[in-house]
């Protein structure tokens, strides 16, 4: 079979890890049952599976005194979060120039219910960096009730100094909220640190595990409201939820063949070493980007020393046709906005948006010589 050539891992890494798709036919085939519905045998199987998978992940953010609350996707994560704050009129809420529309869209809707303000963080336009010192300025001139932060653009690959910036803030009692759907398993992070009340990630991206699984990173004792009611498999004569975290967020059933994709990929990135994963994301945007320079109709939009994503624009040619001619020569890329219209703002590149390459640990040698050929045919028109 031909190999197809996967330059779309920002959307969602491929392939996975061998052990992933393995454990989860096993497991989901011998022990697909529900978790807490049930005292038997393979019931308790199930909840050792989820129990050590949050155990791992507590492990993996160095936040072993918190709490994971499994979600089916990042943005239903951040729909909790967002929705389950205690809203104030007129709060100053700020905001990367990178979000996605899973936070801009629901600001959109929070706004116009309580006349929201919200603020950019202050970046460089030039340089591509945080102006920390400008942030410091803009907090004091407008206290910030809430922050929201992509760790890192799902565009261009910036990274946000999300230590720094949740510091400052935190002098203002802010909370603070961070997606970690592009770094989560590839960019180490200190969630006991970092001063965040919110840490998304999710599984199907930089995790290696399977898409229908991602959640959030909470305090035990967080007052945050729940969004979704229903079964939680305790405590069912009583009609108001449990209190506890995190049963009050996971009503209904989890989905135990994904959570065990999330545990085989965790076992996989403590195998081969996060360091050593980033090590080889940061040599493949390297080959990327030297070969995409090698090509005078091509212009590289934001480059920076953040994760593995690279947007760019053809001379002469939409982002769509760049895509098309990519896919029928067998190469996955990403065209458009991305679902992030404001990043794209930001760097000029709205409303038409950009070609974006992004590179796993898989990727091979091949990929980028096949994708060199493939650029050579369009830079001569063919």
């Amino acid at each position: 079979m031909k190999r197809y050539i996967y330059f779309d891992n920002a959307a969602t890494t491929f392939p996975k890890p061998e052990e992933v798709y393995t454990f989860m036919e096993h497991f989901y085939r011998h022990c697909g049952v529900n978790v807490g519905r049930g005292q038997y045998m393979l019931a308790d199987r199930a909840r050792g599976l989820v129990t050590e998978t949050r155990e791992m992940l507590l492990q993996f953010f160095k936040c072993q005194q918190k709490a994971v609350v499994f979600t089916a996707s990042a943005t239903e994560a951040l729909n909790i979060i967002m929705r389950g704050i205690r809203w104030d009129d007129e709060y100053n809420v700020y905001i990367t120039p990178f979000e996605h529309n899973a936070v801009t869209r629901h600001l959109y809707y929070l706004k116009n219910i309580y006349k929201l303000k919200i603020i950019e963080l202050s970046v460089n336009k030039e340089t591509l960096e945080y102006d920390v010192e400008q942030i410091k300025y803009q907090f004091q001139e407008d206290k910030p009730n809430v922050v929201i932060m992509s760790h890192a653009s799902n565009v261009c690959g910036l990274i946000a100094p999300i230590e720094d910036i949740c510091d400052l803030s935190k002098k203002y009692n802010s909370i603070n909220i961070i997606d970690m759907a592009q770094t989560a398993g590839l960019v180490e992070t200190d969630l006991m640190r970092i001063k965040a009340d919110y840490a998304v990630f999710a599984g199907h991206k930089t995790l290696y595990a399977p898409f229908g699984v991602a959640g959030f990173i909470i305090d035990r004792n967080s007052q945050l409201q729940p969004l979704l009611f229903g079964g939680t498999g305790i405590d069912s004569a009583n009609q108001e939820l449990p209190d506890t975290i995190p049963e009050k967020f996971e009503v209904g059933s989890l989905n135990i063949q994904a959570i065990a994709g999330l545990n085989a990929a965790l076992k996989w990135i403590n195998k081969i070493g996060v360091d050593t994963i980033r090590k080889k994301e940061i040599e493949n945007k390297r080959k990327l980007v030297e070969c995409l320079k090698k090509f005078s109709n091509i212009s590289i939009i934001g480059l920076n020393d953040g994760v593995g994503i690279v947007s760019c624009l053809f001379d002469g040619y939409s982002t769509d046709s760049i895509g098309l001619i990519l896919s029928d020569n067998d190469i996955a890329v990403r065209t458009g906005l991305h679902c992030s219209p404001t990043a794209h703002k930001f760097l000029g590149t709205y409303p038409s948006g950009t070609v974006r390459f992004s590179v796993s640990y898989f990727n091979r040698n091949d990929d980028f010589n096949r994708l060199f050929e493939v650029l050579e045919i369009i830079d001569n028109g063919g």
